[in-house]
């Protein structure tokens, strides 16, 4: 449709039959209220990219969409920029596998109810609340991650969330964490410690400008398939102590800037685990962490690998027993 569209009257749409709804309004651009509580959904199979970029909607009436067929959601709502609020309530996503990019940079939406959400099929959330600027909470403890393979960036850029529940995240499938938390700035504190990591082989700015995080617990954490952890706490510039001692590096190969900019930390703990000997990039690895001391005190001038270690480095030793 147009993208200089501002109306439209789809009162008298006969949709009883219709199987697609893909990018069905997808850059329109103009459109400020839609109302389509007369639409039936119920043979639709694909909602994917439907109201993409509509980045002027700030009503949408959607509320009477029943979805029994739908195996298609990624991207419905997709730079929804001026939506406030979203009424899912009677959504059936009992059969969706991809529900990347499903809320990215929907920037003005404030609240979020998914407690009816069925994600049992799931297996990617790439995106799926990226750029969600003004969440401040979000409660998934309902949402069935047992098949979920890649969370990356799924967080990034929620810059008001202050409380987060994915405690019961199950997390034993997942492989790339990348960017999974990345700016999410006001969060204070964070339950992961019923997260299995055991496949996840990217970690690369999970926690990047956490900024607000004054504590981090990551003992749980295992990281015996990990190989990129590149700005993993780059600029968590709150935290003053980090316990690593249950990291198993030795797959590691990436670790440019994994502590930059973290300026308040004082203390590294890694144990006898922690291997870099597969490491390639550590540039700036340890630029401005000016507070961190271990066996050694901090040297602008020494912010690779070779300060990564507890004998004649920043980190200090703790026992993993």
């Amino acid at each position: 449709m147009s993208s200089g569209l501002k109306t439209i009257d789809l009162s008298n749409f006969d949709t009883s039959n219709v199987t697609t709804m893909g990018n069905m309004f997808d850059g329109c651009s103009s459109l400020t209220d839609l109302d389509l509580t007369n639409f039936d959904t119920s043979k639709v199979t694909s909602l994917s990219n439907m109201f993409q970029n509509c980045t002027n909607l700030k009503t949408l009436n959607i509320s009477s969409f029943k979805t029994p067929a739908l195996l298609y959601i990624a991207g419905m709502f997709n730079g929804c920029k001026s939506l406030i609020k979203l009424d899912l309530s009677n959504f059936d996503t009992s059969k969706v596998s991809n529900f990347s990019n499903l809320f990215q940079n929907c920037n003005s939406l404030e609240y979020l109810d998914l407690t009816s959400f069925n994600t049992s099929k799931g297996t990617q959330m790439v995106n799926m609340f990226r750029n969600c600027q003004k969440l401040k909470t979000l409660d998934l403890s309902s949402f069935n991650t047992s098949k979920i393979v890649i969370m990356s960036c799924m967080f990034y850029g929620c810059t008001s969330l202050v409380e987060l529940n994915i405690s019961s995240f199950d997390t034993s499938k997942v492989t790339d964490m990348s960017g999974m938390l990345c700016s999410c700035k006001a969060l204070t504190e964070l339950d992961l410690s019923n997260f299995n990591t055991s496949k996840v082989t990217n970690m690369s700015d999970m926690f990047n400008s956490c900024s607000s995080l004054t504590k981090l617990n990551l003992l749980k954490f295992d990281t015996s398939s990990l190989t990129d952890m590149s700005g993993m706490f780059y600029n968590c510039n709150s935290l003053t102590n980090l316990d690593l001692s249950s990291f198993n590096t030795s797959k590691v190969v990436k670790m440019a800037k994994t502590f930059t900019l973290c300026r308040k930390l004082t203390t590294i703990y890694v144990s006898d685990l922690w291997n870099t000997s597969s490491v390639t990039n550590s540039t700036q690895m340890f630029s401005n962490c000016t507070s961190l001391v271990g066996a050694a005190s901090y040297n602008s001038t020494k912010v690779d690998i070779s300060m990564a270690n507890y004998t004649t480095g920043y980190l200090t030793y703790k026992s993993n027993n």
